[in-house]
């Protein structure tokens, strides 16, 4: 028997016949170079094993010369044989580093450590029937000095009902929205949406498996003076292509600052079989912040067992922006298909920089990826004063 669906503590008193096993960047030299020299350019292969296991932990921390080196480093992984990478990220983001920046939090299954957030760790287990593989791909402009244990159980086989766990990294750059004519007040909060195509998607995954959750940047290219506010953004989840509940709705009035209210938008089935577009989203929410279990427009930093503000922007959320929200004690389960979406602002009327990283479990085969952004499209378009971490410690023994 494996330990992967007993709680934390109520299962360590259970006695198990896995075997703990562990990769690491030790030096093999009995020296303290205790890390990877990844050069430019070069893939390596910091995992392999053929059997049957769970990885329990990942901790990596990493030094580069190279700016935004976190979003130029990408983690990949593979289990069971498979063609198509389960994860692909860039490594920062992978670890809740949106844009790039580090900064300490401590979730339950996440944690960026001391110091200032450079200590990343992850603690979703990881089963493998067969095997599986991780390696680490360079595509800064300097060596990344990389230091990390991969911790796993061995087991002589794995019950059959184990989903294989995915992380995917999605990012977008829209187009501006046409303001003329608008009130601030008019773009963030008027305007309707009667479907989800133009939302920012979060997951798009197809087989029978549940969404644990999303860590999630935003950066403002608006950069309105007085209330650049980038939420608002409604989280739509379709799922299996069924609609979701909903009561009566006969308790609306019209905010006079953005006009009167629209007719309620009637129910609609899929507009094809497959499509997972039926109205209303199987799960609907009521904004950005909501989604992500806080309220009011934060401006806080804030972290908890399943929810977030890694970054919050400053007080008029024109700097960097990363959340996080984990489907831990609430799973999104889906049977054939699920579609993750969120509005970029109320009704897509905000152009901000998106970038995310779902995380699901699902039986394989799992739909491929798809193209993975280039290393130019993937830094951060803003420049902010940056402190160099490794510029600084380069050649510091640990």
């Amino acid at each position: 028997m494996t330990n992967a669906g007993l709680s934390p503590l109520r299962g360590l008193a259970k006695l198990r016949k896995a075997r703990t096993r562990r990769f690491s960047s030790y030096d093999r030299t009995g020296g303290n170079d205790d890390r990877l020299h990844v050069e430019p350019g070069q893939t390596v292969t910091i995992a392999e094993h053929k059997g049957a296991g769970i990885v329990t932990h990942i901790w990596v921390t990493i030094q580069c010369q190279s700016e935004s080196y976190l979003r130029k480093a990408v983690l990949r992984a593979w289990w069971d044989g498979e063609a198509e990478p389960s994860i692909e990220a860039p490594i920062g983001d992978f670890f809740g580093m949106g844009h790039a920046c580090t900064k300490n939090y401590a979730s339950l299954p996440m944690q960026a450590s001391p110091e200032d957030g450079k200590a990343f760790n992850c603690y979703f287990p990881m089963p493998f029937g067969s095997g599986m593989k991780f390696t680490i791909t360079n595509e800064a402009e300097h060596d990344l000095l990389f230091y990390y244990y991969i911790d796993l159980e061995l087991h002589d086989q794995l019950e059959e009902d184990l989903g294989r766990f995915h992380a995917q990294y999605r990012q977008e750059h829209p187009e501006p929205f046409d303001e003329t004519g608008l009130t601030n007040e008019q773009v963030l909060f008027g305007g309707e949406t009667v479907d989800a195509s133009d939302n920012y998607v979060i997951l798009d995954a197809a087989g029978h498996g549940h969404y644990v959750g999303v860590l999630y940047s935003v950066y403002s290219r608006r950069r309105a003076e007085v209330w650049d506010w980038y939420g608002e953004g409604d989280d739509m989840i379709f799922v299996d292509g069924e609609p979701g509940l909903s009561v009566p709705d006969g308790v609306r009035k019209p905010d006079p600052r953005i006009g009167p209210t629209a007719p309620l938008i009637e129910d609609r089935p899929e507009s094809a079989p497959g499509a997972n577009d039926a109205w209303p989203p199987t799960l609907h929410g009521t904004g950005t912040e909501d989604y992500f279990n806080t309220a009011w427009c934060p401006t806080q930093d804030y972290d908890a067992p399943y929810h977030g503000i890694i970054a919050a922007g400053g007080p008029n959320w024109t700097e960097p922006v990363t959340l996080y929200r984990w489907h831990i004690e609430d799973p999104v389960i889906f049977q054939k298909n699920i579609r993750v979406t969120i509005e970029r602002g109320h009704a897509n009327r905000r152009a901000d920089d998106m970038s995310s990283v779902a995380f699901w479990y699902q039986a394989e085969p799992h739909k491929p990826f798809g193209p993975f952004p280039t290393v130019e499209d993937r830094v951060p378009t803003f420049r902010r004063p940056y402190h160099n971490w490794s510029a600084v410690d380069a050649g510091k023994r640990r």
